[in-house]
């Protein structure tokens, strides 16, 4: 039997979050501790946060074994969260280090419970309005009743705190003293739900049947765009609340959750927590205390709340599944989709994937029987599905500085004089996705990185997507010294929407990319403000694809059809399919109709037909048997190795011992491809090469691969990154 508890002075091994290769032996505290205890411990001459892994090893000398310094106080790790991180570092090679500090990311953990002043709007209005005292009560009411310590809301405000004491005194800001962590307030699942249609009704209770069992599933939930899949989880939600277990909601953009949570607080009656980069540090370390304690039954949360640690997990959302934002592609290399299947596994949860355009992983294991499947039709109300069409590009004539076809011009023309809302879409973020000299030809490019530099005219700068580098866009041509020769070549969203100005005089223009807003809160609020009527022409990102309801929006135009079609991605066509399908449902999601007109060079691509004809299954069925015949994922395992390093010869030279040296690969069965040059060569001053390993279905890689590159010796400045399950070659 495992033991559970340690007496005092009783040998302890603690993992903690320092890069390490393996837990360390303590002695237990005065008092003893738990296994799974929080605890602090001096490593060297520093102070560190473990956890009580299990019984210490004793290959040491116990006199020079130190003791841990104090239990936290906060509640020890259950045994189903040790397991996950341990099956989930397993699985994607990860260091328990690592995986830990994923599961420790709240400010202090340690601190004892004790009052804090905070602030929130008062009731008057100051005697005197200034600029500074205006961004602190416009920033709480657009925070509504939330509260922020003095420190978080003159930084969030960019004022003093003299400005928010001044206040105070005249009660336009309320200050209170409050416990640091409180627990959220209870949601009601016996509220009245919306009005659900049959379909829903019957996949609603479908769901919340398998919630209610109690038991491990995880279910598809396929469902058109604007068909009401939100309406039908909620229930499973509401489901495992009243079975007294907590729900988790993974959405991919902070941007989404305006308009969900106020679905949430009309459906339950109170706001659930929120977990993301956004979250304030007090915040973050409420709710990770209070999701232990089970005093927040619902969190709605970004990839990183699958590792909070819950007291009673009963049921986890994964919407928009398809979305490549669940792939985490740097630091601990993990996909939320999946790893949300292997945490609710663990602890007899179910799981719902909501998309209307499912990866083809989870549409192959529903299709095996792996997963149930529930689809949704038709869409909700009086809303139908737009109408497709494609505009040749080939037969319109356009100047070189224009990308808007006469065709589609026309057609928003048409929109815009009904007084409706019409949106272009172009997934390339800036202004122009090249900067050349016409004298010379030369490309500005990074100095970090092996990638042209984007002008954002914006922020007036050049910027590097890749490593966040910018620079001012230069006078004269970096190669050839030619004065006022520099231009922009192609376009990106700021010049598309420079275009539909000129265009559409007499509409109101509103660009949409993630990098034009300081703050995902004024990205939020402009995305609250367009849904209002507060634009008349949308440009957007793909960001403008996932989720936005845009009641008055009939039309979408897509200017770059084939963007996502170039390339040797082997999920460029599911990509490409997914994207189109996701941007043409934000059209016509009210009463009246929409279209989507789709600019292509390539009309007769087998990906712009099957978008157009919207047969889903049939697109997946030929790229399942395409893919099942290349041996590639779903239906084949890979996994990809990233060497880097300053020296592009020391690189090349450990791959290549690697590429040489394969025989543990070799006897599962594994090739090998590489190494060559990852796609883009240099990132941050340091080269990158890429090793391919590819494997059946069937083959336990990760041992493999872990005896493989265990051959390898890291010297200097040489690292190495195991990315299992690639969703991205770059």
């Amino acid at each position: 039997m495992t033991q559970s508890f340690f007496d005092e002075g009783a040998l302890v091994a603690v993992l903690t979050t320092q890069p390490l290769d393996r837990a360390l032996d303590y002695k237990a505290p005065e008092g003893g501790c738990h296994l799974g205890a929080f605890v602090e411990v001096p490593l060297g001459p520093r102070k560190v946060i473990g956890v009580v892994w299990g019984p210490g090893k004793g290959d040491y000398d116990y006199a020079k074994i130190r003791s841990v310094i104090r239990v936290l106080d906060a509640a020890p790790m259950r045994q189903e969260m040790r397991d996950f991180l341990t099956k989930a570092a397993a699985y994607t090679l990860t260091p328990m280090p690592a995986m830990l500090r994923l599961a420790t990311r709240a400010p202090g953990l340690g601190d004892p419970p004790s009052m804090r002043k905070i602030y929130r709007r008062g009731t008057s209005d100051p005697d005197r309005m200034t600029d500074a005292r205006r961004r602190v009560l416009e920033f709480l009411s657009d925070y509504g009743d939330l509260s922020f310590t003095l420190k978080e809301l003159a930084e969030l405000s960019g004022v003093t705190s003299s400005v928010i004491k001044g206040l105070v005194a005249q009660e336009a800001v309320a200050e209170e003293d409050s416990p640091r962590d409180l627990p959220f307030p209870h949601m009601d699942p016996e509220r009245p739900s919306k009005d659900l249609t049959p379909d829903q009704a019957t996949a609603a209770s479908q769901i919340s049947a398998a919630v209610k069992a109690g038991d491990y599933g995880t279910t598809l939930l396929r469902g058109v765009t604007g068909s009401g899949k939100t309406e039908v989880y909620l229930e499973a939600v509401a489901a495992a609340l009243r079975a007294g277990r907590q729900a988790l909601v993974l959405l991919p953009e902070i941007a989404l959750t305006a308009e969900f949570l106020k679905r949430v607080e009309e459906r339950f009656g109170a706001r659930p927590a929120e977990w993301h980069s956004g979250a304030t540090m007090t915040e973050r370390r409420r709710i990770w205390r209070m999701v232990g304690q089970g005093q927040a039954q619902l969190v709605i949360g970004a990839r990183s709340a699958l590792f909070l640690p819950y007291q009673n997990l009963g049921l986890i959302v994964v919407d928009e599944e398809h979305d490549t934002s669940y792939k985490q592609e740097d630091g601990v290399l993990y996909n939320a989709r999946d790893m949300a299947v292997l945490r609710a596994s663990l602890v007899g949860a179910q799981v719902i994937l909501a998309s209307a355009t499912p990866s083809l992983e989870s549409w192959a294991n529903a299709q095996s029987g792996k997963y149930s499947r529930v689809d949704l039709e038709a869409r909700f109300g009086p809303a139908v599905m737009p109408i497709m069409q494609t505009i040749d590009m080939r037969s319109e004539k356009l100047p070189s500085d224009r990308w808007v076809s006469d065709a589609l011009k026309r057609a928003v023309d048409v929109r815009l004089a009904a007084g409706e809302q019409a949106m272009l879409f172009l997934n390339r973020r800036g202004y122009a996705p090249i900067t050349l000299c016409r004298a010379c030809g030369h490309q500005v490019g990074c100095d970090q990185c092996d990638a042209r530099m984007v002008e954002h005219r914006f922020l007036k700068r050049l910027m590097c997507h890749q490593c966040g580098e910018t620079k001012p866009m230069p006078e004269k041509c970096p190669s050839c010294d030619a004065e006022g020769r520099m231009a922009p070549a192609g376009p990106g969203v700021e010049r598309l929407g420079e275009e539909a100005v000129k265009l559409f005089p007499e509409a109101r223009v509103a660009v949409l990319s993630s990098d034009m807003y300081g703050s995902a809160r004024a990205l939020k609020a402009e995305i609250e403000g367009i849904a209002a009527g507060g634009a008349d022409v949308i440009i957007g990102t793909q960001l403008v694809a996932k989720g936005h309801n845009f009641p008055n929006l009939t039309i979408v135009g897509v200017i770059d059809a084939d963007l996502g079609l170039q390339g040797s991605d082997l999920r460029a066509a599911e990509r490409t399919f997914q994207l189109m399908r996701q941007v043409a449902g934000r059209a016509g999601r009210a009463e009246k109709p929409g279209t989507a007109m789709l600019q292509t060079y390539q009309p007769e691509h087998p990906v712009i037909r099957a978008i157009l004809a919207g047969d889903e299954e049939g697109f997946w069925r030929a790229e399942a048997a395409e893919r099942e015949q290349a041996g590639v994922p779903p239906y084949g395992r890979m996994a990809g190795i990233i060497l880097s390093g300053p020296d592009v010869a020391q690189v090349f030279d450990a791959a290549n011992m690697l590429a040489r040296n394969n025989r543990a690969l070799a006897q599962v069965g594994a090739q090998v491809f590489g190494p060559a040059p990852a796609p883009i060569a240099r990132i941050r001053g340091r080269h990158r090469v890429r090793l391919l390993v590819k494997a059946g279905k069937g083959v336990a890689l990760q041992g493999a691969i872990a005896q493989w590159i265990g051959q390898l010796r890291l010297k200097g400045d040489l690292r190495l990154a195991v990315d299992i399950d690639p969703q991205s070659f770059y």
